[in-house]
């Protein structure tokens, strides 16, 4: 079955800078560049309205080519891409933009992010000064971070009297990131959750598979309906039919105020991925 849903059904975030954007979107992290034409075709059929994917992925021309041969009007697709360690810089991510934009075959992006803050290049300052520009000219219309720490979103903040739009973080339930999400809200961030099922670590914890025999649904439905209600832009990824399908069938049901803190009980600060603090790809 597909789930054809009015983008209506999609509940939207307002932005700092008033734009919005889709709450749920399909993540094409580690998709092939092969499949991702057809990956991403799968995810607009379904009804996603919102594509994440970024220059590292090495799959920007297949998730373009889906977008554009797709035929729906630009304005209905969210598209998102970042920026990666090797191209921070003023002028070498401006280039990196135009590179990316290219590889899309899109006249704008919806939301341009800067992948990581790599702290010992100290570049992320000058790299979001470089997004203002591309905002100023009308090339992207949101700018936002990605991995980002309250103190790297403070220096941002205060050297370009701008708050980043997203913070796009590392966040499902064994990894909540509870003080980044309240300094996000304190400042009308949106937080948006990567890697939002745990890739999979998650799905066969005992309170999980509970909730969902209780909601009969399946494990990831629940999981990404408790990112939803915490109020989290969520961007699951998969490359299978029926779980893209799935994963998009989250609207006709809700989940008690018990069971989202019994799914929050389980936090362990266990991350999957890099630390900001420390990550430093991209820079041998």
């Amino acid at each position: 079955m597909t789930f054809r849903s009015d983008k209506s059904a999609v509940p939207t975030i307002v932005l700092p800078d008033g734009n919005v954007i889709p709450q749920l979107g399909f993540g094409v992290f580690q998709v092939p560049a092969d499949e991702a034409a057809g990956v991403v075709t799968k995810a607009l059929e379904v009804g996603y309205r919102s594509i994440d994917t970024a220059a590292i992925y090495g799959n920007e021309e297949g998730t373009g080519r889906a977008i554009r041969e797709f035929g729906l009007p630009r304005d209905e697709v969210y598209v998102t891409t970042k920026l990666w360690n090797s191209e921070q810089g003023y002028d070498s991510t401006l280039r990196a933009f135009d590179e990316s934009l290219k590889r899309l075959g899109l006249d704008y992006l919806d939301l341009y992010l800067v992948h990581w803050p790599v702290p010992k290049a100290d570049r992320y300052v000058d790299t979001f000064k470089a997004f203002q520009a591309l905002k100023a000219d009308g090339r992207v219309r949101s700018i936002g971070v990605s991995n980002f720490t309250p103190a790297h979103l403070e220096r941002i903040i205060a050297e370009t009297g701008e708050i980043p739009a997203v913070n796009q973080v590392e966040l499902h339930p064994r990894f909540i990131q509870a003080p980044l999400r309240s300094f996000h809200q304190s400042h009308a961030i949106a937080t948006e959750a990567w890697s939002p099922l745990g890739q999979g670590q998650v799905l066969d914890d005992p309170v999980i598979a509970s909730i969902a025999r209780q909601v009969g649904r399946t494990p990831a439905q629940v999981v990404i309906r408790w990112h939803l209600q915490l109020g989290n832009i969520v961007i699951p990824k998969s490359v299978t039919p029926e779980r893209i399908e799935s994963n998009f069938d989250v609207f006709g049901f809700e989940l008690t105020n018990e069971q989202v803190e019994a799914i929050s009980g389980l936090n362990a600060d266990t991350r999957i991925g890099g630390d900001p603090e420390t990550l430093t790809a991209g820079l041998d």
